[in-house]
């Protein structure tokens, strides 16, 4: 297994609370591994629906997942409660790559560990644009300065 990250749930800006549902647990009686993607997706896109940057069936430009991937640390199973911390690590032109932790219950050491970037496209061409100014002020609010692991 690997080494669990030195990040806790105070070195993300934005904490969103997700609960797990009975359909999440596994034949080994855990939350399965898809459902952190699921968690993720969520997290990104609440935070961005809360701070009037995606209007899902009008937004003009929209931002597509291009990469995700996660590490695991800890299992977490129905009924725990997840909080996702969700914070950016890299803003492009075009594209933002976010730093995701889950969390179960209230322990501050992290289940797994995510990044996942968006890149923004016009909605009717899926050609990439520029990120929209209110995204990026939001995305700049969200940064994080590299955190050196102990």
């Amino acid at each position: 297994m690997p080494a669990i990250p030195n990040f806790h749930r105070q070195d993300f800006p934005k904490l969103v609370l997700i609960s797990t549902r009975w359909a999440d647990n596994d034949i080994y009686l855990h939350v399965n591994n898809v459902v952190y993607f699921s968690f993720f997706d969520t997290a990104v896109n609440q935070t961005l629906v809360e701070n009037n940057c995606l209007q899902i069936e009008q937004s003009d430009v929209v931002g597509l997942v291009v990469n995700n991937q996660c590490q695991f640390f800890a299992s977490i199973a129905f009924p725990d409660t997840v909080t996702v911390g969700v914070s950016v690590e890299k803003i492009g032109n075009s594209s933002v790559t976010y730093r995701l932790g889950i969390f179960k219950n209230q322990e501050d050491s992290l289940c797994a560990m995510g990044s996942y970037t968006h890149v923004y496209v016009d909605r009717s061409t899926h050609r990439p644009v520029p990120i929209p100014q209110a995204t990026r002020a939001l995305f700049e609010s969200l940064l994080v300065v590299e955190k050196k692991e102990a």
